[in-house]
């Protein structure tokens, strides 16, 4: 009869893995020195923190604020102007970029010349270890009044103007290049969920006469509905979460209305003028809200495709 790994005793099984476990030794280090040591940190998002302060101490030198910092950044002149401009960027990151790599990684796998496939895949994964401060350099120079996009949008009857001071053109400059830079990195996971499904059920398709599509379509995507489901619960919880420093990198007074989001202006209060309380109250604050659209997200997902987190 076997026996479960319960049943084995707690020091011998320790014994049995110990390289295993030597080997998690630096990961579990790592992962404690920087993101559960430094959760005490959020206490200052209750406090009147300034530099030098204890964060944490009995001897009445502390002051509570309670919620006064959630409260302040709620009535703030620029609440509704950085909270809307981060969901409706990553919304339009979400929507016309988590399809993206699952369309290149079924039609990469339609690929079988093992010369084109690999020769691809290397093209489309080389952006993403691109540094992001030459992306927006490059992407800076071709859209700028004389760069290669803009004159062929001149060509075809657009208008000649400097597109990264153009307000109206920056949600569609931060997206596509996005998707460019991220698409052939992030279709690896695709890419090896379609690995793992079993050939032989190919094999029965093409004997009952299922040709690409049909095989694609009936046996490829639903073996990689687990992966998509978990996949966008994850990106569904980084809505308030958009990419700071591309911003950081993009922005202009010209587009700062259209541009500024809760990171950056979490930098401009945070690092520059030193209000670590007020926010750290804001990134408690929208880490909240990310928890409950990953909860939310993962019980729709259970309760339609059967699959989740936990």
């Amino acid at each position: 009869m076997a026996i479960s790994a319960k049943q084995i005793p707690l020091m011998k099984r320790i014994r049995r893995d110990k390289w295993q476990l030597m080997m998690m030794i630096p990961s579990v280090v790592l992962l404690v020195l920087f993101s559960y040591m430094p959760i005490y940190g959020i206490l200052i998002a209750f406090q009147d923190y300034q530099i030098g302060n204890r964060i944490l101490s009995f001897d009445g030198t502390i002051k509570w604020v309670g919620l006064l910092h959630f409260k302040n950044f709620i009535q703030s002149e620029f609440f509704s102007r950085v909270f809307f401009n981060t969901i409706r960027l990553s919304l339009k990151g979400l929507i016309f970029g988590f399809w993206v790599p699952i369309v290149f990684a079924l039609t990469l796998n339609e690929i079988h010349h093992k010369f084109y496939k690999r020769l691809t895949q290397t093209l489309v994964y080389l952006p993403y270890f691109i540094s992001l401060v030459v992306v927006i350099a490059m992407l800076t120079t071709m859209v700028s009044s004389e760069g290669v996009i803009t004159r062929l949008i001149v060509f075809f009857g657009g208008r000649e103007i400097n597109y990264m001071r153009d307000s109206a053109s920056f949600d569609t400059l931060y997206i596509a290049s996005g998707v460019w830079q991220s698409f052939g990195y992030s279709s690896i996971i695709y890419l090896a969920g379609i690995a793992g499904i079993d050939p032989t059920l190919y094999e029965a398709a093409v004997v009952d006469g299922a040709n690409r599509f049909h095989r694609m379509w009936h046996i490829t995507l639903p073996g990689l509905k687990p992966t998509i489901a978990i996949l966008l619960i994850l990106s569904v919880g980084g809505v308030l979460h958009s990419n700071t420093e591309k911003v950081l990198l993009m922005i202009s007074p010209s587009i700062v209305d259209r541009a500024q989001v809760i990171g950056t202006y979490v930098y401009e209060l945070g690092l520059r003028n030193a209000r670590y309380s007020y926010t750290s109250a804001i990134g408690l604050f929208t880490n909240i809200i990310n928890f409950f659209l990953v909860f939310g997200a993962n019980m729709i997902s259970r309760r339609v495709a059967d699959y989740s987190l936990w």
